[in-house]
């Protein structure tokens, strides 16, 4: 265990004082979803709800007085909506409610995403800002939600959106690292890091290649947890900590949220978290290869062939497509003890942005069974993902004519498809191999989702194995 307190400490203990097991003062929140139920109010509480023009619509909040002008109730909106497309809506209350004890007196489909909603929407990135002091609203478990499993949901979500949220000038592949070792401190697990030429020595060329142009040493970071007789899951996690494009300069407007290219490796850390918090009965491997993609005189070139870990040769086609290249070389290294699950996280193409948007990342899975075990849970928990095909007529899209692969497709379509068509060539023992291409990040504020950093998918991908090992 560390000797001080850690940020994850701090974390910790910022959500055990947001989640109360009880409070005899809390203010009650009642859930309308029509004008119907307004019937449940007194005469007074209808008639300041119609002075106010407050409306049943999803997540709006209004605060009811008592007699005594204190707040007496807490109205929620939910807008007759199925809860399963809303599930964090009661991230809506904390923007709405001033400092104080609060609890459901409402039934609640889903105790557990009510207070993992609710506490999702207390979260605040405050590293960068000279004041701090506003007090947050406090949350009474709802009853039939596990207290500890819902601190645990939310201490994941929160690690996650710290990292991301970071920017790059105080966030590179040694921070990446430190993070990780804080995270394998905590919880009693093992990391070994390669580091710079080692890189060379040790046989991740691709890594070496991407990273080797910024004055940040690249580093493939490699935690390791729980007994070995247990089943094998390992995590690759993109870590891009900024990426310029590299030689293929990306244009200004693209470059603004490149902090959040390291997303994958967010997410794959928010994962080791619940799985380690909650004790499940896993080997887990979490493997981070972190770099920035610079521009240098020593950076590698379009047209350029890597020799990857695996001896398959590469033809660089366009070195702003670096993620896949740095992810090869770890899922090969991933591959070589052959997982029972083998899973990436990465910010990987805009084109599952294009076809998805911002909030349904692109999950692919060689396993039917495991497949539809994930497309269920995200479903379950609001993390949701959305399937797409490996599909391998495409990748004949990949041949080069002077290398084994080219690690990008020779033409605009099924980029995404593509991407992962080239991952899945370094996957050959590993019993599942899944690849989640997320976009890491909230453009515009929703219920539970603030603007900013998301470790998309983490959620969904631990309550597979919750379901399938938790007690």
């Amino acid at each position: 265990m560390p000797t001080k307190a850690t940020t994850l400490d701090t974390t910790r203990h910022h959500l055990e004082d947001l989640l109360l097991v009880d409070s005899a003062d809390a203010t009650p929140i009642t859930l309308i979803s029509s004008d119907d139920d307004l019937e449940c109010l007194t005469d007074v509480e209808r008639r300041w709800a119609e002075a106010r023009g407050w409306k049943t619509t999803q997540g709006a909040v209004l605060a009811v007085p008592d007699e005594t002008g204190a707040v007496g109730r807490v109205l929620l909106g939910t807008g007759g909506a199925d809860w399963a497309e809303t599930p964090l809506l009661t991230g809506s209350l904390p923007a709405g409610l001033q400092a104080g004890d609060y609890r459901f007196d409402s039934p609640l489909p889903d105790p557990e995403l009510a207070a993992l909603g609710f506490l999702a929407g207390c979260y605040r990135f405050t590293r960068y800002k000279s004041a701090n002091d506003q007090a947050l609203p406090r949350l009474v478990r709802p009853e039939g939600a596990n207290r500890d499993m819902v601190l645990a949901l939310a201490e994941g979500l929160y690690l996650g959106r710290d990292l991301i949220n970071t920017p790059a000038s105080d966030f590179g592949p040694a921070e990446l690292e430190a993070a990780a070792r804080d995270l394998a401190n905590t919880f009693g697990a093992t990391v070994k890091v390669t580091e710079g030429s080692s890189l060379l020595s040790d046989n991740f060329p691709m890594i070496h290649a991407v990273g080797r142009a910024s004055d940040r040493s690249p580093r493939l970071i490699d935690m390791h947890w729980g007994a070995d007789s247990a089943p094998k899951v390992t995590i690759v996690g993109k870590g891009i900590c900024f990426d310029t494009g590299g030689l293929n300069l990306k244009p200004g407007g693209a470059m603004g949220l490149m902090k959040k290219d390291m997303g994958g490796s967010a997410a794959a850390l928010a994962f080791a978290l619940l799985v380690m918090r909650t004790k499940l009965p896993v080997r887990l491997r979490v493997l981070i290869p972190a770099a920035d993609n610079s521009v240098a005189g020593n950076a590698f070139r379009p047209g350029d062939v890597l020799t990857s870990r695996s001896g398959l040769t590469v033809e660089i086609g366009n070195t702003d497509a670096e993620g896949r290249l740095v992810l090869a070389d770890a899922l090969s290294l991933a591959d070589e003890e052959e997982p029972d699950y083998l899973v990436t996280f990465a910010t990987l193409t805009g084109a599952a942005r294009v076809a998805l948007g911002p909030e349904l990342p692109a999950f692919y899975a060689d396993d039917e069974a495991f497949a539809g075990q994930v497309l269920d849970a995200a479903h379950g928990v609001g993390d949701p993902v959305w399937r797409m095909p490996f599909w391998a007529p495409y990748d004949k899209l990949l041949k080069s004519n002077v290398a084994d692969v080219s690690h990008i497709s020779d033409g605009p379509f099924a980029g995404s498809v593509t991407a992962a068509l080239f991952l899945k060539r370094f996957v050959k023992k590993a019993k599942r191999f899944a690849h989640l291409d997320i976009y890491g990040w909230v453009p515009r504020a929703r219920p539970g989702r603030p603007q900013g950093g998301e470790p998309q998918g983490a959620r969904a991908l631990f309550e597979v194995f919750r379901r399938e090992l938790g007690s």
